[in-house]
């Protein structure tokens, strides 16, 4: 290898680097002379491409920067920096990225991580600058342009998403990046045609990807073409025994039963698979097959096997969490919310489902959905990314900037919270529903920027509702779900939380006790269209008829009629749920009421 006298690696770098400018052949030579050594060196193989780009050689320089990408574990910087992202420590990842670019302007994974991070932190503008700029060193690479198809649905802008991702998929139609998500972002819209279409025209073609056929699955599963998701999750199955996700995938339409040579074949790929993501899944999948033949402590050592894995990725911290309550609570006083009385935009169209999780809110939705002047969507995620904006822009703590927003500031929040929703709907019905049910932490946004929204809290006894968290493994999110103590703090911090709205705003809230829906449901809706001041309607009571796409884990269940099938499933489970009752504290003993104090 040609280097200078002492032969370092590190001076052959720097004698290569300053060839550059001057002498590209010579710098190329240089890379070739470190790669014959070290092929996989992330440093010279950015050499290579900076040289092969000066010399004219586009496409060759595209090659070896996607080679330094695959290969950038190997420059410690950046493997600190990817480290850094992962664990959520934003500023040691900033600390390191931003100077690494002053330096190196041009570099493809320092510029996507940076990206990353701003598209996390809502500093989304910049996100997509520095995406463009990787885009502009490689324009053939999709991972730029998906980054700006994330960023861009965030911002409310799916159109110039959607795109981006057709954009990708014309240059390269087998990309499965890109066709997963196009697909979800189209399902996102309620464009479900669309999105079954974009997944077949990609199985259409030579060659198969369980990835894709499994979120083919999602999506038939979605419009209620349940047999055709069964078919499409045992497909990937038959080729690949060991596919956790299609196990889960199974497991998690509630209504598929597992045979008893599905359990061995479960059983026999988790003794054999080391990774955590398929164990997890498949773990998810045992605790439920073992559920429904009633083998309850084999099931129950499934559910918390696989708790324990997803948690090791998903770190809560509830006493953090109890003191953001804390501090919610002390923010929404009465004399701010009569300082802001009448302040925000006036639309009275959204209708906001909150709680938590696995509370019964699908059903709720369902329900109001089969009225002809209320339109379902789905879990929409913008008023928790508008709190993550507002901490950007004002530079301060969430939620005591709430304090600082004006009349025109909540009118603009408002507005723009029903732009992004805008794109969710279909029909031109008076209201519309938002069933994200963690927008209960950010009610008090909810309240000042749409003072006229309908807030409903579906609630459920805290047994059922948190095993039936337990047992679910969600997609994304709810990191408190993973642990029984975590979610027991969690449901008492949400039932504070929603007991100090009742006391400053009495009657605000209409709560919905999942019990009592179930043991009347004529009379606990016609209470619930009552007080969205909507009249009765029978077709609200035969809700399973109606056809629409739920996207929720619960999607099966309403398609039935009312049952009680989850009630007290917590009871086969109770020698196991001790850490459950004991954080939960008196948020059991006085359900549904919250306790005093």
């Amino acid at each position: 290898m040609a280097t200078d006298s002492t032969g370092t690696l590190e001076q052959a770098l720097a004698n290569g680097r300053g060839l550059l400018a001057r002498d590209p052949r010579g710098a190329l030579e240089q890379a070739h002379a470190i790669l014959s050594v070290d092929g996989r060196n992330y440093d010279a193989l950015r050499l290579r491409a900076s040289a092969l780009r000066r010399l004219g050689d586009a496409q060759g320089a595209e090659r070896t920067e996607r080679q330094a990408l695959e290969n950038f574990a190997r420059s410690p910087l950046l493997a600190a920096a990817a480290d850094a992202l992962a664990r959520g420590d934003l500023k040691r990842a900033e600390h390191l990225l931003r100077p690494h670019l002053a330096a190196n302007p041009d570099e493809p994974g320092a510029l996507i991580m940076l990206a990353e991070l701003d598209n996390m932190i809502g500093a989304y503008a910049d996100a997509v600058s520095l995406f463009r700029r990787a885009q502009a060193v490689m324009p053939s690479f999709a991972e730029p342009r998906l980054g700006i198809a994330t960023v861009k649905f965030r911002q409310g802008r799916p159109d110039e998403a959607i795109a981006e991702l057709r954009a990708i998929l014309d240059i390269d139609p087998r990309n499965e990046s890109a066709t997963r998500q196009l697909a979800n972002t189209l399902g996102h819209l309620a464009r479900y045609d669309e999105a079954l279409a974009v997944y077949e025209s990609f199985l259409a073609g030579a060659g198969e990807s369980d990835a894709v056929r499994v979120g083919y699955g999602h999506m038939l599963k979605t419009v209620g073409r349940t047999d055709d998701a069964i078919a499409a999750y045992r497909s990937v199955l038959g080729r690949h025994p060991a596919h956790g996700e299609a196990w889960w995938s199974l497991a998690n339409l509630k209504t598929s039963v597992f045979g008893a040579e599905d359990i061995r074949r479960m059983e026999t790929t988790l003794g054999s698979t080391r990774s955590p993501d398929e164990r997890v899944h498949l773990h998810f999948a045992l605790g439920k097959a073992l559920e429904d033949i009633g083998e309850y402590h084999r099931s129950f050592s499934h559910y918390a096997a696989g708790n324990a894995l997803a948690r090791a990725g998903r770190p809560h911290d509830a006493a953090s969490f109890g003191g953001e309550v804390a501090r919610a609570i002390a923010t929404l006083t009465p004399s701010l919310l009569r300082a802001r009385e009448g302040q925000g935009h006036d639309s009275n169209a959204p209708i906001f489902i909150l709680g938590m999780p696995r509370a019964g809110s699908t059903l709720i939705e369902q329900i109001l959905a089969s009225h002809s002047a209320v339109e379902g969507t789905a879990e929409l995620p913008y008023i928790s990314e508008m709190a993550r904006d507002l901490v950007v822009e004002m530079r301060r703590p969430y939620p005591e900037l709430l304090a600082d927003l004006d009349a025109s500031r909540l009118g603009e929040l408002g507005r723009r919270y029903l732009d992004r929703a805008r794109f969710h709907r279909s029909t031109d019905r008076a209201h519309f529903i938002d069933k994200m049910p963690n927008n209960w932490f950010d009610i008090g946004l909810i309240l000042l920027a749409l003072p006229k929204a309908r807030i409903i809290d579906a609630r459920r006894h805290p047994l059922d509702c948190g095993f039936s968290n337990f047992k679910q493994h969600f997609a994304q999110g709810q990191a408190f779900s993973y642990d029984l103590a975590d979610m027991g703090h969690y449901y008492r911090d949400y039932v504070r939380l929603m007991a100090h709205v009742d006391a400053v705003l009495p009657g605000r809230v209409h709560r919905v006790i999942h019990e009592d829906l179930l043991a009347d449901p004529e009379g606990e809706t016609r209470r619930l269209l009552a007080a969205l001041d909507l009249p009765f309607e029978d077709n609200c009571l035969r809700f399973h008829e109606n056809n629409r796409a739920v996207r929720t884990a619960s999607s099966e269940q309403v398609r039935r009629p009312i049952n009680r099938d989850g009630v007290e499933r917590w009871r086969a489970y109770e020698a196991w749920l001790g850490p459950l009752k004991e954080a939960l504290g008196p948020a059991l003993g006085s359900y549904p009421d919250a306790p005093e104090g």
